[in-house]
């Protein structure tokens, strides 16, 4: 589990054979190998590190599903480790399993902030509220508008200048996970209408 709050932005070193290997330093400290790490909301098991990098394996469903099988050699990536027992919880419960990808539409200033829209498919959207939770590429962030095939939110500065919104562009694809707690909701209704239906 984690928390949207984005540590470190690492870079892609190698690519390919089911496996990403990735330079870093902030979250390798005390990063164990089978433990959890959030690549760019992807919850991934490390397999091997090294004093500068981690390495993950990729499966195919994986790549089917998020940005990853995008990546080249030094692209950024947000990176989280798993939450700690015990510590500051600052964004929203994030698992790390993509839902689908969404493809940005348009990045704006804001005062000091951007103003970033989202396409995203429908499984997606129909979690997605005003105001509500949604994880991109792992950065826990508020909804600032929907509508049917996509959603806003704004970027603050440290969190464009600390993520790989650094970089971010019209037309790349992030990773969406929508508010967990949504989906149980409405399953918990499903069930309750089925029950008094």
């Amino acid at each position: 589990m984690f928390t949207g709050i984005v540590e470190e932005v690492g870079r892609t070193r190698e690519t390919g054979k089911g496996r990403l290997v990735i330079s870093a330093e902030r979250v390798l400290d005390g990063l164990e190998i089978s433990d959890s790490i959030c690549v760019n909301g992807v919850c991934l098991t490390v397999v091997d590190r090294d004093r500068s990098s981690l390495s993950v394996n990729v499966v195919p469903e994986t790549l089917r599903r998020t940005n990853l099988g995008d990546l080249s050699p030094g692209d950024p990536v947000n990176l989280e480790r798993a939450m700690a027992v015990g510590s500051r919880f600052g964004g929203h419960l994030v698992q790390g399993h993509v839902d689908a990808t969404g493809t940005i539409q348009s990045i704006e200033p804001d005062g000091d902030a951007l103003m970033v829209s989202v396409a995203a498919p429908e499984p997606v959207m129909r979690y997605v509220v005003e105001k509500g939770f949604i994880a991109v590429d792992g950065m826990s962030l508020t909804v600032v508008d929907c509508h049917e095939s996509g959603f806003s939110v704004t970027i603050i500065p440290y969190t464009r200048d600390n993520t790989n919104m650094a970089s971010a562009s019209v037309g790349n694809a992030v990773n969406l996970e929508p508010d967990i707690v949504a989906k149980y909701v409405e399953r918990l209704a499903e069930t309750r209408l089925s029950e008094t239906g």
